[in-house]
């Protein structure tokens, strides 16, 4: 077996009990595109050909990526050598959508993402994949436990935080089940937990600009300490509201002195459109 490699936060999902929990999750169907992100040792890659349509393979380890194309022969499965972090979504996805429809040009394929994610890359991972919008349909992710609780807890808790505000904009967020780390080899030092985000199709609340939106939100979680009101007060120079910090606050109604990780994402879009001046 190929030795895991920690510069890349790898550990390889061998427990199979767990690997048809996460397929039944996904449940694909015949004409579904899956994108599996880091399929390391194809625990699940096997599973998911069985069942899918057609099944692309993203792993950044050469040593993986050959080890795979060599013991798993489907015709609907493709391997590419690629960093999830720079390779270009939209092309891949495309490109395989349009293999699928010539091969049946009835289908109607959808695009689903499933993918076992190494801590330090999950949110820079997720954040590029909820950018792609209606590309996909939706993804089934296995991370720590913790972000797992991150993405999936509403507004009040200590896990709420800017993650959860951009999962929660464009996907409806739910947690399948928790995995012990004997289900991996080596065994993390964390427990895992599996969820999935089904892409809305249309975002949660409208907002004028989204790269204004969510660096408005990332500012106001900056120190979770501090009030909606400092927070934003030290980021107003950079962000350029357009209304007054206390005078939007009284508009939308939110006290200056409550933190970020008590507002709502509906409070967010309507404390945005007041500072920014989103107003029909």
């Amino acid at each position: 077996m190929i030795k895991a490699k920690k510069s890349l936060g790898q550990n390889f999902l061998t427990d199979n009990r767990v690997a048809r929990n996460i397929v039944d999750a996904v449940s694909p169907r015949s004409t579904d595109i899956v994108i599996e992100i880091g399929p390391g040792t194809g625990a699940l890659t096997r599973m998911l050909a069985e069942q899918a349509g057609y099944v692309a393979a993203v792993e950044i380890d050469a040593r993986l990526a050959d080890e795979l194309r060599r013991l798993v022969t489907a015709d609907n499965l493709s391997v590419l050598t690629a960093d999830a972090l720079t390779v270009d979504w939209v092309n891949l996805i495309t490109s395989v959508k349009t293999t699928v429809k010539s091969r049946n040009r009835d289908a109607e394929p959808r695009a689903r993402i499933v993918a076992n994610l190494p801590y330090y890359i999950s949110t820079p991972i997720i954040e590029r994949l909820l950018s792609l919008g209606g590309e996909v349909f939706d993804m089934t992710l296995m991370l720590q436990k913790e972000v797992a609780d991150r993405i999936t807890t509403g507004p009040g808790g200590r896990d709420y935080g800017y993650l959860s505000v951009m999962v929660q904009y464009y996907c409806i967020a739910s947690k399948c089940f928790e995995v012990p780390p004997s289900a991996f080899s080596p065994a993390p030092k964390v427990q895992s937990a599996v969820i999935k985000l089904t892409v809305r199709e249309r975002p949660a609340v409208e907002v004028a600009d989204k790269v204004r939106f969510f660096a408005f939100v990332r500012a106001s979680f900056a120190q979770r300490r501090k009030t909606i009101l400092n927070n934003l007060k030290a980021a107003s120079s950079i962000l350029e509201f357009s209304t007054p910090l206390e005078t939007a606050l009284e508009a939308a109604s939110i006290a200056p002195l409550r933190r970020a990780e008590t507002l709502s994402l509906e409070e967010f879009a309507l404390l945005a459109g007041q500072l920014f001046c989103w107003r029909d």
